[in-house]
């Protein structure tokens, strides 16, 4: 069963979100607090958006999503940017996964947005099998870039250095 996450289930979210780091061998880059998650979920203005997927026999949490709208000038729509995708370990194998990427694909089909984009790791070869057995493709000619730390603050600062 897939349903919308609530306030209530932020700590969760926030303990999966640590599964996820240490999986992806990452754990202390994982600062993220629950109540900056409560916020980019819940708060005023939601930045994010989650949803939780439960065991349907005993109810237990047993994964989620997270994602948040991005636009593509090209298509001049908006699409969805899956940030997060996790199924806890003992229940993978389970429909959990693919639950969650058809209830994101669904919305877009539903709001009319043209893409469903994420990033993977490129050695975490069981998610990539599964994603390409759903038809999703590589974006091989496409390199993601990241400003983070002492160069976002040094750029943002204005003292980075121009080339």
């Amino acid at each position: 069963m897939i349903r919308t996450a609530t306030p209530a289930d932020v700590p969760l979210i926030h303990a999966m979100v640590r599964d996820l780091a240490e999986y992806e061998k990452a754990l202390d880059e994982a600062r993220a607090t629950e109540e900056q998650l409560r916020e980019a979920l819940f708060g005023e203005r939601p930045a994010a958006f989650a949803h939780i997927a439960q065991d349907d026999a005993s109810g237990e949490v047993v994964g989620f999503s997270l994602w948040f709208l991005n636009f593509s000038t090209w298509r001049g729509v908006h699409g969805i940017y899956l940030e997060d995708l996790y199924v806890r370990p003992e229940a993978r194998g389970g429909g959990h996964g693919k639950a969650l990427l058809t209830e994101l694909a669904r919305i877009c089909v539903q709001r009319g947005y043209e893409r469903l984009e994420w990033s993977v790791l490129d050695w975490n070869e069981p998610s990539i099998n599964f994603y390409k057995s759903l038809g999703a493709l590589p974006q091989d000619e496409w390199t993601v870039y990241r400003l983070a730390d002492g160069a976002l603050a040094e750029l943002g600062s204005g003292s980075g250095s121009a080339e």
